[in-house]
């Protein structure tokens, strides 16, 4: 019997709020440029945010800006490691300057790549996290002074992965750098909530796009079939994940606040009636045998 799964969004450029929700508002997301950063930019772009894309990448900024554009949003693109607390700043600085102080706060930049962790230099493992949990940090605390100094509202959305609750095999620099990432949403939303700072999380399944790594894509490739390996029977589509992101910022999710959202179409919770034999992740990944020379 062919089961349906869960059915397909509405088409892509219908808005999942008004239009007009975020007129006059100033939206940041950090890598911005490209993938789902760039999705969740368009969606705001559709409502009416003045946007602002931070990068590391000239190149990732003009893929941004070219894309974004074509909704005749007002975009301004900023180069920043948000590694860098001076550079974070800097960022901020540069979004005032153009279209004043931001509303709302997409912290998507991460990095990531899968290695087994006996393979893992610690140079890889502080890489991972400096800019996954740190970066995060950074551009919260950056948004949230300057709200608390100005007495206005913001909302901050940090984009997170379901191996936070879970662990993730091959990720461990992932996984540990995402857990301090959801307890920063839990954190911050009790801290900063007097101050009309709302913090939560916004978690994405499996959503292939054009500018997924090569070796995430190699992973990818040696799943034979993957929408029957989702519950829903199907990948998200990129425009449901920036329909979260700008329900969460919006007015109408005011009091949501500390909450982590899950779009992954129950992936992250399929358990299984009986246990499959272990493969190793070093198996997984078709690497050959751990060689401590």
């Amino acid at each position: 019997m062919s089961l349906p799964g869960l059915p397909e969004p509405p088409p892509s450029g219908a808005t999942a709020l008004p239009p007009g929700t975020f007129d006059g508002q100033v939206v940041l997301v950090t890598g911005g440029g490209t993938g789902l950063g760039r999705a969740i930019a368009v969606e705001f772009g559709r409502l009416g945010a003045r946007l602002v894309v931070a990068s590391r990448s000239d190149d990732h900024l003009d893929q941004g800006r070219a894309a974004l554009s074509e909704l005749t949003a007002e975009v301004e693109t900023v180069s920043c490691d948000i590694r860098d607390p001076d550079q974070v700043a800097a960022a901020f600085d540069a979004a005032e300057q153009r279209f004043g102080l931001p509303d709302v706060l997409i912290n998507n930049a991460a990095a990531n790549f899968p290695v087994p962790a006996e393979d893992m230099s610690p140079n890889a493992w502080r890489t991972v996290v400096d800019i996954t949990l740190n970066g995060t940090f950074y551009c919260s605390r950056e948004l949230a002074r300057r709200h608390i100094a100005a007495g206005l509202p913001a909302s901050i959305v940090n984009i997170g992965a379901s191996y936070a609750w879970t662990g993730g095999p091959g990720f461990a620099h992932s996984a540990a750098a995402k857990a301090g990432v959801k307890n920063m949403v839990e954190t911050l939303a009790v801290e900063w909530g007097p101050y009309g700072i709302q913090v939560n999380g916004l978690v994405p399944g499996l959503f292939p796009h054009e500018d997924m790594t090569a070796d995430i894509q190699q992973n990818l490739s040696r799943t034979s079939d993957k929408d029957t390996c989702q519950p829903a029977l199907r990948v998200g589509r990129l425009r449901e994940l920036g329909w979260a992101a700008t329900f969460l910022a919006s007015p109408y999710a005011r009091f949501i606040s500390g909450h982590t959202l899950v779009v992954d179409g129950a992936n992250w919770q399929r358990r299984l009636l009986t246990n499959s034999p272990v493969v190793p992740v070093r198996e997984q990944m078709g690497r050959g045998p751990f060689d401590l020379g």
